[in-house]
Protein backbone atom coordinates (compact mmCIF):
# COMPACT_ATOMS: atom_id res chain seq x y z
CA UNK A 1 0.00 0.00 0.00
CA UNK A 2 1.20 3.63 -1.01
CA UNK A 3 1.12 5.32 2.26
CA UNK A 4 2.38 8.25 0.77
CA UNK A 5 -0.92 9.05 -1.51
CA UNK A 6 -3.64 7.67 0.30
CA UNK A 7 -3.28 8.53 3.59
CA UNK A 8 -2.42 12.47 3.99
CA UNK A 9 0.06 14.01 6.13
CA UNK A 10 1.51 16.92 8.15
CA UNK A 11 2.50 20.06 7.60
CA UNK A 12 6.68 20.60 8.00
CA UNK A 13 7.46 22.94 11.15
CA UNK A 14 10.52 24.15 12.61
CA UNK A 15 13.19 21.18 14.52
CA UNK A 16 12.17 21.77 18.38
CA UNK A 17 15.30 20.08 19.91
CA UNK A 18 16.89 22.84 17.91
CA UNK A 19 14.64 25.72 18.71
CA UNK A 20 15.25 24.68 22.13
CA UNK A 21 19.01 24.77 22.39
CA UNK A 22 19.13 27.65 20.50
CA UNK A 23 19.19 30.61 23.84
CA UNK A 24 19.13 33.35 21.99
CA UNK A 25 15.35 33.08 20.91
CA UNK A 26 12.42 33.25 22.97
CA UNK A 27 9.52 30.76 22.68
CA UNK A 28 7.27 31.37 19.54
CA UNK A 29 4.01 32.44 20.02
CA UNK A 30 2.58 28.96 18.68
CA UNK A 31 3.96 27.26 21.29
CA UNK A 32 2.70 29.39 23.88
CA UNK A 33 -0.19 27.25 25.90
CA UNK A 34 -2.28 29.99 28.41
CA UNK A 35 -3.76 27.32 29.67
CA UNK A 36 -0.83 24.77 30.92
CA UNK A 37 -0.28 27.20 34.44
CA UNK A 38 -4.27 26.97 35.27
CA UNK A 39 -4.64 23.01 34.62
CA UNK A 40 -6.22 21.32 37.57
CA UNK A 41 -3.10 18.79 38.34
CA UNK A 42 -3.93 16.03 40.92
CA UNK A 43 -1.87 15.90 43.37
CA UNK A 44 -2.59 13.33 45.18
CA UNK A 45 0.59 10.91 44.50
CA UNK A 46 -2.28 7.53 45.58
CA UNK A 47 -3.85 7.82 42.88
CA UNK A 48 -2.65 5.59 40.02
CA UNK A 49 -3.97 3.71 37.61
CA UNK A 50 -4.54 -0.31 38.04
CA UNK A 51 -1.59 -2.76 37.46
CA UNK A 52 -2.31 -5.64 35.37
CA UNK A 53 0.29 -8.96 35.89
CA UNK A 54 0.03 -10.81 32.35
CA UNK A 55 0.99 -13.98 34.41
CA UNK A 56 -1.54 -14.32 36.16
CA UNK A 57 -3.75 -13.08 32.94
CA UNK A 58 -2.60 -16.07 30.78
CA UNK A 59 -2.65 -18.12 34.23
CA UNK A 60 -5.99 -17.34 35.33
CA UNK A 61 -7.00 -18.77 31.50
CA UNK A 62 -5.51 -22.72 32.88
CA UNK A 63 -6.59 -22.68 36.30
CA UNK A 64 -10.40 -21.21 35.71
CA UNK A 65 -9.65 -18.62 38.52
CA UNK A 66 -10.85 -14.80 36.91
CA UNK A 67 -9.76 -12.25 39.29
CA UNK A 68 -7.03 -10.79 37.15
CA UNK A 69 -9.19 -10.96 34.11
CA UNK A 70 -12.16 -8.99 36.33
CA UNK A 71 -9.29 -6.50 37.06
CA UNK A 72 -8.66 -6.07 33.43
CA UNK A 73 -12.27 -5.85 32.69
CA UNK A 74 -12.67 -3.07 35.59
CA UNK A 75 -9.42 -1.20 34.19
CA UNK A 76 -10.60 -1.10 30.48
CA UNK A 77 -14.12 -0.24 31.91
CA UNK A 78 -13.47 2.66 34.39
CA UNK A 79 -9.66 3.91 33.67
CA UNK A 80 -9.13 2.92 30.16
CA UNK A 81 -5.23 3.00 30.84
CA UNK A 82 -3.44 0.41 33.33
CA UNK A 83 0.25 -0.78 33.89
CA UNK A 84 1.17 -4.08 32.43
CA UNK A 85 3.72 -6.12 34.41
CA UNK A 86 5.25 -9.16 33.72
CA UNK A 87 4.22 -9.50 30.08
CA UNK A 88 6.93 -11.32 28.94
CA UNK A 89 9.15 -9.67 26.57
CA UNK A 90 12.65 -9.60 27.53
CA UNK A 91 14.21 -6.51 29.22
CA UNK A 92 17.00 -7.08 26.85
CA UNK A 93 14.82 -6.77 23.61
CA UNK A 94 13.20 -3.41 25.38
CA UNK A 95 16.91 -2.02 26.56
CA UNK A 96 17.89 -2.31 23.11
CA UNK A 97 15.07 -0.27 21.14
CA UNK A 98 15.47 1.92 23.99
CA UNK A 99 19.46 2.46 23.52
CA UNK A 100 19.08 3.25 19.98
CA UNK A 101 16.04 5.34 20.44
CA UNK A 102 18.25 7.67 22.66
CA UNK A 103 21.33 7.42 19.97
CA UNK A 104 19.02 8.53 17.15
CA UNK A 105 18.07 11.74 19.14
CA UNK A 106 21.59 12.41 19.90
CA UNK A 107 22.53 12.94 16.30
CA UNK A 108 23.11 16.20 14.45
CA UNK A 109 19.91 17.41 12.73
CA UNK A 110 20.74 16.87 9.53
CA UNK A 111 21.57 12.59 10.04
CA UNK A 112 18.04 12.78 11.47
CA UNK A 113 16.72 14.73 9.03
CA UNK A 114 17.66 11.80 6.22
CA UNK A 115 14.74 10.00 7.85
CA UNK A 116 12.23 13.45 7.47
CA UNK A 117 8.72 13.47 7.10
CA UNK A 118 7.83 14.42 3.09
CA UNK A 119 4.74 16.03 1.89
CA UNK A 120 1.60 14.36 2.44
CA UNK A 121 3.19 11.50 4.12
CA UNK A 122 2.29 10.12 7.74
CA UNK A 123 5.88 8.77 8.27
CA UNK A 124 9.33 9.70 9.76
CA UNK A 125 10.86 12.35 11.55
CA UNK A 126 8.87 15.61 12.22
CA UNK A 127 5.94 16.41 13.37
CA UNK A 128 2.19 15.13 13.48
CA UNK A 129 -0.89 16.18 13.32
CA UNK A 130 -0.15 19.32 11.89
CA UNK A 131 -3.12 20.66 9.72
CA UNK A 132 -2.66 24.64 9.53
CA UNK A 133 -0.29 27.19 9.76
CA UNK A 134 -2.13 28.90 12.69
CA UNK A 135 -2.61 26.19 15.02
CA UNK A 136 -0.55 25.78 18.53
CA UNK A 137 2.46 23.51 17.94
CA UNK A 138 3.84 20.65 20.33
CA UNK A 139 7.38 21.46 22.28
CA UNK A 140 8.37 17.69 20.87
CA UNK A 141 9.67 15.75 17.92
CA UNK A 142 9.23 12.18 16.96
CA UNK A 143 10.11 9.80 14.38
CA UNK A 144 6.80 7.79 13.14
CA UNK A 145 7.14 4.58 11.56
CA UNK A 146 4.88 1.14 10.05
CA UNK A 147 6.37 -1.52 11.47
CA UNK A 148 3.74 -4.15 10.76
CA UNK A 149 2.20 -5.61 8.40
CA UNK A 150 6.26 -5.70 6.76
CA UNK A 151 4.54 -5.10 3.61
CA UNK A 152 3.59 -1.90 4.69
CA UNK A 153 7.08 -0.59 5.89
CA UNK A 154 8.86 2.07 4.27
CA UNK A 155 12.25 1.50 4.88
CA UNK A 156 14.01 4.86 3.50
CA UNK A 157 12.12 6.33 6.70
CA UNK A 158 13.77 3.91 8.85
CA UNK A 159 17.43 5.16 10.32
CA UNK A 160 20.81 3.58 9.42
CA UNK A 161 22.48 5.05 12.17
CA UNK A 162 22.61 4.07 14.76
CA UNK A 163 23.92 0.58 12.76
CA UNK A 164 21.57 -1.58 15.33
CA UNK A 165 18.34 0.54 14.95
CA UNK A 166 16.42 -1.82 12.32
CA UNK A 167 17.03 -5.05 13.81
CA UNK A 168 16.35 -3.50 17.38
CA UNK A 169 12.84 -2.01 16.31
CA UNK A 170 11.84 -5.18 14.10
CA UNK A 171 12.27 -7.83 17.38
CA UNK A 172 10.61 -5.12 19.76
CA UNK A 173 7.77 -4.93 17.08
CA UNK A 174 7.30 -8.50 16.86
CA UNK A 175 7.18 -8.61 20.68
CA UNK A 176 4.62 -6.35 21.23
CA UNK A 177 2.14 -7.42 18.21
CA UNK A 178 2.28 -10.76 20.65
CA UNK A 179 1.59 -8.62 23.77
CA UNK A 180 -1.11 -7.32 21.50
CA UNK A 181 -3.25 -10.24 20.51
CA UNK A 182 -2.60 -11.91 23.83
CA UNK A 183 -4.57 -9.14 25.26
CA UNK A 184 -6.91 -8.76 22.32
CA UNK A 185 -8.39 -12.00 23.32
CA UNK A 186 -8.83 -11.23 27.43
CA UNK A 187 -10.74 -8.44 26.63
CA UNK A 188 -12.80 -10.35 24.09
CA UNK A 189 -13.86 -12.71 27.25
CA UNK A 190 -14.78 -9.72 29.15
CA UNK A 191 -16.57 -7.98 26.64
CA UNK A 192 -18.88 -11.60 25.71
CA UNK A 193 -16.93 -11.77 22.15
CA UNK A 194 -15.49 -14.78 20.70
CA UNK A 195 -11.84 -14.47 21.67
CA UNK A 196 -10.11 -15.74 18.59
CA UNK A 197 -12.58 -13.85 16.11
CA UNK A 198 -11.52 -10.85 18.02
CA UNK A 199 -8.21 -11.21 17.80
CA UNK A 200 -8.13 -12.26 13.90
CA UNK A 201 -9.38 -8.65 13.33
CA UNK A 202 -5.69 -7.73 14.80
CA UNK A 203 -3.44 -10.79 12.82
CA UNK A 204 -2.01 -8.97 9.56
CA UNK A 205 -2.77 -5.73 11.96
CA UNK A 206 -1.19 -2.09 11.10
CA UNK A 207 1.26 -1.38 13.85
CA UNK A 208 2.79 2.34 13.72
CA UNK A 209 5.75 3.11 15.83
CA UNK A 210 5.96 6.68 17.72
CA UNK A 211 9.19 7.54 19.36
CA UNK A 212 8.84 10.77 20.50
CA UNK A 213 11.63 13.46 21.59
CA UNK A 214 10.60 16.49 24.62
CA UNK A 215 13.35 19.18 24.85
CA UNK A 216 13.84 20.46 27.86
CA UNK A 217 12.02 24.06 28.26
CA UNK A 218 12.71 26.54 31.14
CA UNK A 219 9.50 27.66 30.97
CA UNK A 220 7.58 24.50 30.69
CA UNK A 221 4.36 25.74 32.41
CA UNK A 222 3.86 27.66 28.77
CA UNK A 223 4.06 24.84 26.53
CA UNK A 224 2.72 21.26 25.75
CA UNK A 225 4.65 18.01 24.98
CA UNK A 226 1.81 16.49 23.37
CA UNK A 227 -1.46 17.86 22.77
CA UNK A 228 -4.50 16.33 25.13
CA UNK A 229 -5.96 13.56 22.68
CA UNK A 230 -7.59 9.96 22.84
CA UNK A 231 -5.14 7.88 20.62
CA UNK A 232 -7.18 7.01 17.44
CA UNK A 233 -6.21 3.13 17.49
CA UNK A 234 -7.47 -0.32 19.05
CA UNK A 235 -4.58 -0.35 21.82
CA UNK A 236 -1.59 1.53 22.74
CA UNK A 237 2.26 0.34 24.17
CA UNK A 238 3.91 2.79 25.43
CA UNK A 239 7.46 2.62 27.07
CA UNK A 240 9.21 5.65 28.80
CA UNK A 241 12.99 5.42 27.62
CA UNK A 242 14.40 7.78 30.03
CA UNK A 243 13.75 8.19 33.67
CA UNK A 244 11.90 11.64 32.99
CA UNK A 245 7.96 11.20 33.64
CA UNK A 246 5.72 13.82 32.10
CA UNK A 247 2.17 11.37 30.68
CA UNK A 248 -0.84 12.83 32.25
CA UNK A 249 -4.58 11.43 32.12
CA UNK A 250 -7.41 12.87 32.79
CA UNK A 251 -10.08 11.53 35.07
CA UNK A 252 -12.86 13.36 36.36
CA UNK A 253 -11.94 16.80 35.46
CA UNK A 254 -8.29 16.90 36.69
CA UNK A 255 -4.98 15.77 34.96
CA UNK A 256 -3.77 12.38 36.97
CA UNK A 257 0.57 12.46 36.51
CA UNK A 258 1.17 8.77 36.05
CA UNK A 259 4.09 7.11 37.82
CA UNK A 260 5.46 4.21 35.44
CA UNK A 261 6.73 0.67 37.07
CA UNK A 262 10.16 -0.24 36.09
CA UNK A 263 10.06 -2.92 33.60
CA UNK A 264 6.29 -2.47 32.82
CA UNK A 265 3.90 -1.22 29.24
CA UNK A 266 1.40 1.46 29.83
CA UNK A 267 -1.27 0.33 28.24
CA UNK A 268 -4.10 2.40 26.73
CA UNK A 269 -7.58 1.87 25.06
CA UNK A 270 -7.54 3.72 21.64
CA UNK A 271 -10.67 4.89 20.41
CA UNK A 272 -11.14 2.08 17.75
CA UNK A 273 -11.50 -0.33 20.71
CA UNK A 274 -14.65 2.31 22.15
CA UNK A 275 -16.24 2.33 19.26
CA UNK A 276 -16.05 -1.72 18.39
CA UNK A 277 -17.09 -2.30 22.08
CA UNK A 278 -19.88 0.03 21.43
CA UNK A 279 -18.89 2.34 24.44
CA UNK A 280 -18.20 -0.42 27.09
CA UNK A 281 -14.57 0.13 26.93
CA UNK A 282 -13.42 3.49 26.93
CA UNK A 283 -10.23 5.98 25.33
CA UNK A 284 -9.18 8.52 27.68
CA UNK A 285 -7.35 11.57 27.54
CA UNK A 286 -4.06 12.03 27.79
CA UNK A 287 -1.62 14.66 27.38
CA UNK A 288 3.04 15.17 27.53
CA UNK A 289 4.24 17.73 29.88
CA UNK A 290 7.22 18.50 29.58
CA UNK A 291 10.21 18.86 31.78
CA UNK A 292 12.36 22.48 32.61
CA UNK A 293 15.60 21.28 32.45
CA UNK A 294 15.60 17.48 31.36
CA UNK A 295 14.70 15.94 28.25
CA UNK A 296 12.13 13.30 27.70
CA UNK A 297 11.91 10.40 25.54
CA UNK A 298 9.39 7.52 25.25
CA UNK A 299 8.22 4.90 22.90
CA UNK A 300 4.40 4.49 22.00
CA UNK A 301 3.02 1.48 20.00
CA UNK A 302 0.22 1.92 18.51
CA UNK A 303 -2.23 -1.64 17.29
CA UNK A 304 -4.83 -1.42 14.79
CA UNK A 305 -6.80 -4.28 13.11
CA UNK A 306 -6.18 -5.44 9.56
CA UNK A 307 -7.16 -2.44 6.70
CA UNK A 308 -9.51 -4.96 5.38
CA UNK A 309 -11.89 -4.82 8.94
CA UNK A 310 -14.70 -2.18 9.38
CA UNK A 311 -14.32 0.24 11.72
CA UNK A 312 -17.28 -0.15 13.94
CA UNK A 313 -19.56 -1.61 16.72
CA UNK A 314 -19.15 -5.52 16.41
CA UNK A 315 -22.42 -6.99 16.25
CA UNK A 316 -22.06 -9.22 19.64
CA UNK A 317 -21.37 -6.18 21.00
CA UNK A 318 -24.42 -4.28 20.40
CA UNK A 319 -26.65 -4.63 23.53
CA UNK A 320 -29.46 -2.19 22.47
CA UNK A 321 -28.41 0.11 19.32
CA UNK A 322 -25.32 1.19 17.86
CA UNK A 323 -23.66 4.54 19.51
CA UNK A 324 -20.87 4.70 16.55
CA UNK A 325 -20.88 4.63 13.07
CA UNK A 326 -19.10 1.84 10.52
CA UNK A 327 -16.71 3.04 8.25
CA UNK A 328 -13.73 1.19 6.35
CA UNK A 329 -10.54 1.23 8.20
CA UNK A 330 -8.99 3.29 5.32
CA UNK A 331 -11.90 6.06 5.39
CA UNK A 332 -11.37 6.07 9.40
CA UNK A 333 -7.09 6.90 9.27
CA UNK A 334 -7.87 9.80 6.60
CA UNK A 335 -10.48 10.80 9.16
CA UNK A 336 -7.49 10.83 11.67
CA UNK A 337 -4.92 12.17 9.31
CA UNK A 338 -6.63 15.11 8.32
CA UNK A 339 -7.78 16.42 11.62
CA UNK A 340 -5.25 17.82 14.44
CA UNK A 341 -5.15 16.76 17.96
CA UNK A 342 -8.58 17.76 20.09
CA UNK A 343 -9.65 15.91 23.08
CA UNK A 344 -11.54 13.08 21.76
CA UNK A 345 -13.01 15.40 19.13
CA UNK A 346 -12.50 12.18 16.90
CA UNK A 347 -15.27 9.87 18.61
CA UNK A 348 -17.66 12.85 17.95
CA UNK A 349 -17.29 12.80 14.14
CA UNK A 350 -17.72 8.87 14.74
CA UNK A 351 -20.96 9.04 16.96
CA UNK A 352 -24.48 8.45 15.75
CA UNK A 353 -27.49 10.44 15.49
CA UNK A 354 -29.40 10.52 19.09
Amino acid sequence: MDTTTEFGGSLPVENVQALASDNSRGIPMQYIRSEVSSDDVLDDRSVQIPVIDMSKLVNDQLLHDDDELAKLHLACKTWGFFQLINHGVSEKVIEKIKNDIQDFFKLPLEEKMVCAQLPNTIEGYGQAFVVSEDQKLDWGDMLFLLAQPVSMRSMRFWPTNPTSFRTSLDEYSLELQKVTICLLKMMARNLGLQPENFATLFDDGVQGIRMNYYPPCKQANKVMGLTPHSDATGLTILVQVNEVHGLQIKRNGKWVPIKPIPGAFIINIGDIIEIMSNGEYKSIEHRAVVHPEKERLSVAAFHNPSMKTTVGPLPDSIKDRAIYKSLTHEEFIKLVVANKLDGKNLLSHMKMEP
